[in-house]
C-alpha cells in the first residue's frame, strides 16, 4: 500500500510527498517534515510510527489492521496529544455501508438475523476482516450488543480477491442484502489521501473514516 499511497499523491496538486519510510531509516526526519503521516504498515512498525507522531506533534492517518490490545492503547493514548484517524478500512464505500447497516440493523431489531459474509485473497491473514469485525460491532452497537453480538461470520480465501462484503439480515418473510466490492487497492490509497487532508485541521482525539465522511 506504501508504493500506492506515494504514487497517488504524486498525482495530486495539493499534496507533496515528504518521504518513504521503511525499517531501518530515519522515521524521526520524514515524520518531521510532513504535515500528516500516513501508515499501512505493519503492527510491530506502528508502534514507532504512533511514537513518532507523538514526539512532534503530528497529525496520523493509519490503516492497520490486526494490532493487539496493547498496540490499540498505545494509538488511543497517541490520540490523546494528536489527530489520529484510525480505520480497519479506508474505503468511502465501506464508511457509507457501515453507517448504512447499523441505522437498519437498529431500525430492525433482534428478529432478524445478520451475517456478515467476506471474501478476500489467499495471502489475507486476519480471518474474519477487519473490515467485517468493523461492520459486526457498528451493527451490535446499534442493537444494544457487545463485540460483534449475535452478528455470524463467513470467511473465504480465494484467488486475489481485493475485498468483499455482504451484510445479509434475514427474517421468516424478508432478506435484506448489503454488499460492497472492492475492485482494486487504489481505494485505500484514495480514502487515506482523504482522510489526511481531513486530519490536519482537528484537534486530537481518535477519528473514523465516518468522521471524516459524516462529521459523526
Amino acid at each position: 500500500m506504501g508504493r500506492t499511497v506515494a504514487a497517488s499523491i504524486e498525482q495530486q496538486s495539493d499534496l507533496e510527498l515528504a518521504g518513504i519510510w521503511t525499517r531501518g531509516g530515519d522515521l524521526d526526519a520524514i515524520v518531521d517534515a510532513a504535515d500528516v503521516t500516513i501508515d499501512f504498515s505493519l503492527p510491530e512498525g506502528s508502534v514507532e510510527v504512533l511514537a513518532a507522531v507523538v514526539r512532534h506533534k503530528k497529525p496520523l492517518v493509519c490503516g492497520v489492521s490486526g494490532m493487539d490490545d496493547a498496540q490499540m492503547l498505545m494509538l488511543d493514548q497517541a490520540a490523546t496529544q494528536v489527530p489520529v484517524v484510525f480505520d480497519r478500512n479506508m474505503s468511502l464505500g465501506i464508511a457509507v455501508l457501515q453507517r448504512t447497516v447499523r441505522d437498519a440493523a437498529a431500525s430492525l431489531g433482534l428478529d432478524f438475523d445478520i451475517v456478515i459474509s467476506e471474501t478476500h485473497h489467499v495471502h489475507k491473514k486476519d480471518a474474519p476482516s477487519g473490515t467485517a469485525l468493523k461492520l459486526g460491532e457498528a451493527i451490535a452497537d446499534s442493537r444494544g450488543e457487545t463485540g460483534t453480538g449475535t452478528v455470524r461470520f463467513e470467511v473465504e480465501r480465494r484467488g486475489e480477491v481485493p475485498g468483499d462484503h455482504q451484510v445479509v439480515m434475514s427474517s421468516p418473510t424478508e432478506r435484506l442484502t448489503f454488499a460492497h466490492s472492492v475492485t482494486t487497492r487504489q481505494v485505500f490509497a484514495d480514502g487515506a489521501l482523504r482522510a489526511a487532508r481531513w486530519a490536519v485541521h482537528q484537534a486530537p482525539g481518535r477519528y473514523r473514516m465516518r468522521d471524516v465522511l459524516f462529521g459523526n
